[in-house]
């Protein structure tokens, strides 16, 4: 079952009025709730932990440049919830390149998170997670110089070699001769410079920007694509099943809705849902 926008949005007012527990369990900065090992994962991909890879910077979702400044964030705190739940309260995060990432050009670890968008082609190469959050594809510019739903086709476009901003932006949009960027630092950094005039990735990545930015980057528009975010397994591994149902098992006793609540709404301080849907 996919966690829409909009429920974890609502989530806020719902979790504004719960007492904090008497004494509460932590992984880095992040309570967790379940119970310690009551869906067990006994075989982890190293002795006595959950490995988790993601691929950083990634405000809000994992708040930190580097692992070990890292300690909470949207997926950050799932993943924490997943490790607890599976009977860890040690975790350990590794850092690798978008490129790397979603490449598979890693080993040794037990699930990836890095607002991966679950499409046929990756699901070739990975075992996705039950999806944990729904995302449209956001257009930001720049607050001085905006585009709009007709000259986003013929702007200098920045995409993300390797996701489904890029794939959108050229076979979708078929915008000609776009700027393409190794990871999402870069792009942002050729808009804020006025290298490109706007960027296309995820509703999601975009909106942190903008806060990122103070407004001096916004988001003017999104596409309804009907993606959804999943977390990365490899092939065949045993556990995979049993970190799904854990997910699931977070999103149904209303975890992943407080985590959504916590971290995205609040961060975001505005609604997806009313950013204006631009047609292809």
């Amino acid at each position: 079952m996919a966690i829409t926008k909009r429920i974890l949005l609502a989530a806020v007012a719902a979790f504004a009025l719960a007492a904090p527990a008497a004494a509460a369990n932590m992984i880095g900065n992040c309570e967790v709730t379940g119970e310690k090992g009551s869906i067990p994962i006994a075989n982890p991909a190293k002795p006595g932990q959950f490995t988790v890879l993601t691929s950083l910077p990634a405000p809000i979702w994992w708040n930190g440049d580097a692992v070990e400044d890292v300690k909470d964030g949207m997926e950050y705190c799932l993943a924490a919830e997943i490790a607890w739940r599976a009977g860890y309260d040690k975790m350990e995060v590794i850092n690798t390149s978008w490129e790397a990432f979603i490449g598979n050009q890693v080993q040794g670890y037990d699930v990836g998170f890095a607002q991966t968008s679950i499409t046929e082609e990756r699901k070739k190469v990975f075992d996705f997670t039950t999806p944990y959050f729904n995302s449209d594809m956001g257009v930001i510019t720049r607050a001085d110089a905006p585009v709009d739903e007709k000259s986003v086709k013929t702007a200098k476009l920045g995409i993300q070699q390797g996701t489904t901003g890029a794939t959108f932006a050229q076979d979708v949009l078929k915008v000609q001769d776009p700027q393409i960027f190794a990871d999402q630092p870069e792009m942002f950094a050729a808009l804020r410079a006025g290298q490109v005039d706007a960027a296309i990735t995820d509703t999601s990545i975009t909106l942190a920007e903008e806060k990122a930015t103070g407004g001096k980057s916004i988001v003017v528009g999104q596409y309804k694509t009907g993606e959804t975010y999943g977390g990365i397994m490899q092939k065949g591994n045993p556990n995979n099943e049993t970190v799904s149902k854990i997910i699931q098992s977070i999103a149904d006793d209303g975890t992943l809705g407080k985590l959504g609540a916590k971290y995205l709404a609040a961060e975001w301080g505005k609604d997806p849902a009313a950013i204006p849907y631009f047609n292809p």
